[in-house]
């Protein structure tokens, strides 16, 4: 009998099962990357992004589509990490949207839930371009929606859907030249269609899925720095989280401000992240039974957590006896950067950045990680440095998920381009004007950046084999192919000075050594003699050096 329904347990299996089957094949989706540097790669980014997804579905009891879909957008849109991992996402929260008040999906619902999941990531991108994921999921979507006109097997749509999309990836080469040269195909649409074909399989029932093993990471906790607080003067005891679920639509702003403005009344250290599907909140309160009930005129309640601080305070064993800061009081700007490297790490501390979020090339940082960082720096105003052009789109989508702070988001591409922001900033002047200084600064530097390649591949009629030196202007154009790391490096430099340059900064990484920064020093005095030059420890690993031209 063919299948005319899929209802929530269905769903949320063939969920499950595509997360499963794309992390089996991330491996495969990251060597299709063209370019071949050891960065976030592809498939890495999506079966992450997936499996929070995946995980977020396994904790339904719903057996309603609508509940089961939601809960994939919400996982997704948090553990979104790279610009694949945003843009599935999106799709992701446009599917729940197509699936909103129904209880069971027919071919026609299905069909038109995948085209709203493709208009919205179209939507979330500035520039798309063709050849991509976004062609696959459209081409995708756009026959199941001509299928369901002419028949209500689900089964029929989904096969012929899939095989149309699989036909339109082998077409992406002749879309975007650079895939043609290098002989292979999206790899975002690849790891697109193979969430879609594990799903399928499930459809088909093929392969059984009940459950999917995604841990948590448990952190190890220390109490010692509680010895440094006087508990008496804890003005609100417990310490109350809990997270509030739509059942009536989605949420308005109104309803967000309307919850700040009472939790303010019986609490403080008040934190409210949120989109139009669910609510976080966090707050120190005498009355955590208050706050529940608040949150109950809105929704249902998840993920509810009350700890009593000050028994917190006497109970717990204290061994040391660290001191520590009460969370101080919202300052008007903060700063959030990303960027790895203890040496890297300690320059933007040094130029005032308060959270430093541990990241870059290949640990790109989910859109959880981001609204934590903005969680933990007490600024009513915050800053965002991306400091990559993979991270950019997961940074913009926590200002969208943020309701309680304001978010910016200068898009700086590169570890050299975020110090010339903040190099920029002036505490007298006013927000507005030190944005427009910061973004200027950024256009006055060129980036170099010197690492290996990870695959053999073809880029710019440059054949590039695993292991060869690359020196990379600014974060796209690969200019040096090369064996020799201390030569790569000196033709790098030849590339990116000119005669208007006058400073020089290297920073060189954990597998370089400070006697080879200081061989290219006296490169540059001796040939460049106008140039002035810095050398700092970044301690960046897998980028041998990265040098600030300006």
């Amino acid at each position: 009998m063919s299948m005319q329904y899929i209802d929530g347990n269905l769903l949320k299996r063939m969920m499950i099962a595509g997360a499963k089957y794309l992390e089996s094949k991330k491996q495969e989706v990251d060597e299709l990357n063209v370019f071949p540097v050891p960065d976030g790669d592809t498939g890495t980014n999506m079966s992450l992004t997936v499996l929070a997804a995946a995980k977020e579905v396994q904790k339904i009891d719903s057996n309603r589509a609508e509940e089961v879909a939601k809960a994939a957008a919400s996982g997704s849109l948090r553990g979104a990490r790279g610009n694949s991992g945003v843009i599935l996402s999106q799709l992701f929260r446009g599917f729940s949207k197509g699936l909103v008040g129904h209880e069971q999906i027919d071919g026609i619902t299905l069909a038109q839930a995948f085209k709203s999941g493709v208009d919205t990531a179209y939507k979330a991108v500035m520039k798309p371009k063709e050849g991509t994921i976004l062609t696959v999921a459209r081409e995708g979507a756009e026959k199941a929606v001509e299928v369901a006109a002419e028949k209500l097997n689900i089964e029929d749509i989904c096969k012929q859907a899939l095989e149309h999309a699989y036909d339109t990836l082998q077409k992406t080469p002749d879309m975007l030249p650079v895939l043609k040269q290098a002989g292979v195909v999206d790899a975002g649409g690849q790891g697109l269609l193979y969430i879609l074909e594990g799903a399928y399989h499930v459809l088909l029932g093929k392969e059984d899925i009940e459950v999917l093993l995604v841990q948590d990471e448990k952190k190890e906790v220390s109490f010692s720095p509680l010895a440094a607080i006087d508990h008496e003067n804890i003005k609100f005891g417990y310490c109350t989280e809990f997270i509030i679920n739509s059942t009536q639509g989605a949420f308005q702003d109104h309803h967000i401000d309307n919850l700040k403005a009472y939790l303010n009344e019986i609490g403080d250290s008040i934190v409210v992240v949120g989109d139009e599907d669910l609510i976080k909140i966090h707050v120190h309160t005498d009355h955590p039974g208050q706050a529940f009930e608040k949150g109950l005129t809105l929704g249902f309640l998840t993920n509810m957590k009350v700890d009593n601080m000050r028994i917190q305070h006497t109970s717990k064993v204290i061994t040391d006896s660290k001191p520590i800061k009460t969370p101080p009081k919202n300052k008007p700007l903060g700063f959030i950067t990303i960027s790895i490297g203890d040496g890297i790490k300690d320059i933007f501390k040094g130029l005032g950045v308060d959270y430093v979020i541990e990241g870059g090339q290949t640990m790109n940082p989910s859109t959880e990680d981001i609204l934590n960082a903005i969680d933990e720096t007490y600024a009513d105003t915050i800053i965002i440095l991306p400091n990559n052009k993979n991270i950019i789109l997961a940074a913009e989508q926590a200002v969208e998920l943020c309701k309680d702070k304001k978010i910016i988001v200068i898009p700086t591409r590169t570890i050299p381009q975020g110090i010339a922001a903040m190099l920029g900033f002036e505490p007298g002047r006013s927000l507005e004007s030190n944005i427009e200084i910061m973004k200027e600064n950024i256009s006055t530097v060129k980036t170099g950046q010197v690492t290996y390649a990870v695959r053999d591949t073809m880029i710019d009629d440059k054949a590039i084999h695993q292991g060869d030196i690359l020196g990379i202007v600014n974060d796209t154009s690969i200019k040096i192919i090369t064996q020799d790391l201390q030569e790569g490096a000196k033709q790098l430099l030849g590339e990116l000075i000119d005669e208007d340059i006058e400073i020089i900064t290297i920073y060189y990484g954990k597998d370089t050594t400070q006697e080879q920064a200081e061989e290219l020093e006296h490169y540059i005095q001796e040939h460049y003699p106008d140039c002035e030059v810095e050398i700092h420890n970044g301690g960046q690993p897998l980028y041998y050096y990265i040098f600030s031209v300006e």
